[in-house]
């Protein structure tokens, strides 16, 4: 508490009194936190539909070989600067750097951390991912391609709004070690087959498609972008006029809409694709087309990270989502690998959004935000059942049955509402009649069915 009371003083923090004498509204003041703008808190129905997001995310790529891993929700600010990019808004505007108090009193000292004390909450999954398949050699040279897939918090200073937040949830796979388009077709299909299990109506989503070229054409398109932004100079805004000299493909993803209309007559990548580019490119769209996905191809998506080369896609959903439509997208990032300090591995992952996939759901009538009910809900008519309630509902648990009782003395009556607000299957009343006869009657809280069973069979009868 010391350590944390020096902290505020130094910071110069506000909000934090050590005053012993603070006044009862000062106290109320301080404790009435709510969560951080930009953040929710995943109530029980909504945690529940989010464990089955995920279980289902994960069923679904566990078929085409994909396999769990988990990474450290803060890294070393490098890499994200080296693999994401330093000119895109993510690491330059967005990311939150996590600090210690140590850490903090040596900066506002004037002296300058190591590179391993600059650390900051990941702002995407991919570049996570990748560091720990060179740190732990997950690619052997000659190995077989390392398929992962992964689930969790992101964090970005981002202005708060529908389906944007600080901290969202991603769904992702990276498969590292295979360069065929095959993998980019396989990824492709595998997440709209996703999408439209998760219950997200296949004709409300558009998946665009674009390649975005490697080292070979790449640069001298660049250079033609560049030129043409330097062309339209006074149209475009102040920060595509930076982005010229850093990396002018990123103006394609500018949400002026001054800026668009210029772009939108900019040189075409895919007239510019070297042979091997537009091979694969081609390769990419005929097994789409075999497996019967619908797509559009469009020039102007780049996606909003540095690392892609070739393969790009995203997938979008207009109906209630307002600006922020994209609820999935990746592509292919062959040089990556090489820029967190591994070999040559190409690579390729998509990540989706949770929040926004919600979004997308509710907008198509999905019913999403439903807990599973209990099993059982044991009601005690009086003290005297009390003790063989406790012992029956352990029992029932140890079986595998989800079951509650009351544990605060309510009214029988009482004690029939919260089962119903708990969303319990079957209600068991328990009272000194049941305890002298040895079986009680459970009643269907659906159909109001009622059959009797013997106090010994109930965990049975409710978990076959």
């Amino acid at each position: 508490l010391g350590e944390l009371r020096a902290f505020f003083r130094v910071s110069g923090a506000t909000g934090y009194n050590t005053n012993a004498d603070t006044t009862c509204n000062e106290r109320k003041r301080i404790m009435a936190i709510q969560a951080p703008e930009g953040t929710f808190d995943l109530l029980p129905g909504e945690a529940a539909f989010w464990d089955h997001f995920r279980a289902t995310a994960f069923d679904t790529f566990a078929r085409y070989g994909y396999h769990p891993i988990e990474t450290p929700l803060f890294e070393q600010t490098d890499l994200f600067v080296r693999g994401i990019g330093e000119a895109t808004d993510v690491v330059s505007k967005e990311m939150f750097t996590a600090i210690s108090g140590g850490n903090m009193q040596k900066l506002l000292a004037g002296e300058k951390l190591k590179s391993k004390s600059r650390l900051s909450l990941r702002p995407e999954g991919t570049a996570g991912v990748v560091r720990a398949v060179v740190q732990h050699n997950l690619v052997p040279q000659g190995g077989a391609p390392a398929k992962l897939m992964y689930a969790g918090p992101m964090f970005r200073a981002e202005r708060p709004q529908k389906g944007r937040l600080r901290q969202f949830r991603q769904v992702g796979i990276e498969c590292l070690g295979a360069e065929e388009p095959t993998v980019d077709a396989e990824a492709i299909i595998m997440l709209m087959r996703f999408f439209v299990r998760i219950g997200i109506p296949a004709g409300d989503m558009r998946l665009l498609l674009n390649s975005m070229g490697c080292e070979k054409c790449r640069p001298a398109y660049r250079e033609m972008v560049r030129e043409f932004i330097r062309a339209h100079e006074s149209e475009m805004c102040e920060e595509c006029n930076r982005r010229a000299d850093i990396n002018p493909l990123r103006a394609f993803d500018c949400k002026n809409s001054e800026c668009a209309a210029v772009m939108a007559n900019a040189p075409k990548i895919i007239d510019h694709l070297c042979d091997d580019c537009r091979e694969h490119y081609e390769a990419v769209k005929r097994y789409l087309d075999a497996a019967g996905i619908a797509y559009e191809e469009d020039s102007k998506l780049v996606r909003g990270l540095d690392y892609y080369t070739r393969t790009v896609f995203e997938v979008q959903v207009d109906n209630g989502m307002g600006s922020q439509n994209a609820i999935g997208g990746g592509g292919r990032y062959d040089k990556l690998a090489e820029e967190v300090g591994g070999r040559a591995t190409p690579g390729l992952g998509f990540a989706l959004g949770y929040e926004r996939c919600v979004l997308a759901l509710e907008a198509a009538g999905a019913d999403t935000l439903v807990a599973r009910g209990l099993d059982l809900f044991v009601v005690c008519v009086d003290d005297s059942a009390r003790d063989r309630a406790f012992a029956l509902v352990q029992a029932c648990r140890d079986a595998g049955v989800q079951c509650d009782m009351d544990h605060q003395g309510r009214s029988v009556k009482s004690q029939f509402k919260l089962a119903d607000k708990l969303g319990a299957n079957f209600v068991m009343t328990l009272g000194p009649d049941e305890l002298a006869a040895g079986e009680a009657t459970l009643r269907n809280m659906l159909t109001h069915e009622e059959r009797a069973v013997a106090l010994d069979t109930v965990a049975a009868a409710l978990s076959a």
